[in-house]
């Protein structure tokens, strides 16, 4: 995070409803007809996945080093259950749990894992990344992700191994509450960019924020989250074009 400080125009993002990732579409997947190649073809609404020049995930390249600010993590227990949607493992949160960049709060709505990763850095894929998605009050969303390597087991995916959910559109309620803090690295310098969903509709307008430091899980806690999806659930990585990304 050398050099001088760069304004931060280049991060800031296009409003996107904080529920865009929620709503009913047309059916998707990530092989075959339906898969990601497809999906700008399925719906009117996923225009943005075909069509759209800042899409995510990608390939962190070409850094530019620069001040960026610090991102103030504000995570309290409010983890109440663990939903397998059919495309990822999620935990929903409660509001209570922020994150606050540059004077602007935003509120963390869930999390869910991808397994393996769908960003790379310098061409490396990871057995596994969390995205950790946050709406501040406008809908603009920001979403910090977690690289997972292979290693000792993760405390935090400890407590989740007998409620992670086997089958799609389930769930399971959490017996007490939990907070993300426990899933992030101790250091938090971060890459940053701008991107969109990685999930139809693909929308754009989304500040991503890559933590350089990796996390642990042992190879039995990344299995559990994959057989639970049953198949990989990460998109190609997508064309970076004119876009910078900062450290």
């Amino acid at each position: 995070m050398r050099g001088s400080r760069v304004a931060l125009s280049m991060l800031l993002c296009a409003a996107v409803p904080a529920a865009a990732s929620e709503a009913r579409h047309a059916h998707w997947e990530y092989t075959g007809k339906a898969g990601p190649t497809h999906w700008g073809e399925l719906e009117k609404d996923f225009g943005a996945c075909s069509a759209g020049h800042e899409q995510s995930p990608i390939n962190l390249t070409r850094m530019k080093d620069v001040e960026l600010p610090a991102i103030a993590f504000d995570y309290h227990p409010g983890g109440y259950r663990v939903v397998n949607n059919g495309h990822a493992v999620q935990v929903d949160f409660k509001p209570g749990s922020s994150i606050t960049l540059e004077g602007t709060r935003y509120e963390l709505k869930q999390l869910h894992f991808h397994t393996p990763s769908e960003n790379t850095i310098e061409g490396k894929s990871f057995p596994m990344e969390a995205h950790l998605v946050h709406a501040d009050a406008k809908g603009h969303l920001a979403v910090v992700a977690v690289m997972f390597e292979s290693g000792a087991d993760n405390a935090w995916l400890a407590q989740l191994s007998s409620k992670v959910p086997g089958k799609p559109e389930t769930e399971s309620a959490l017996a007490a509450s939990i907070a993300a803090t426990g899933l992030l690295p101790a250091t938090r310098d971060y890459y940053g960019f701008n991107g969109s969903l990685t999930t139809p509709p693909c929308s754009e307008g989304v500040r991503w924020l890559v933590l350089k430091q990796t996390d642990r899980a042992s190879q039995k806690q990344i299995a559990l989250v994959h057989s639970a999806i049953g198949h990989d659930n990460s998109r190609p990585v997508q064309p970076l074009g004119a876009r910078t990304v900062l450290q």
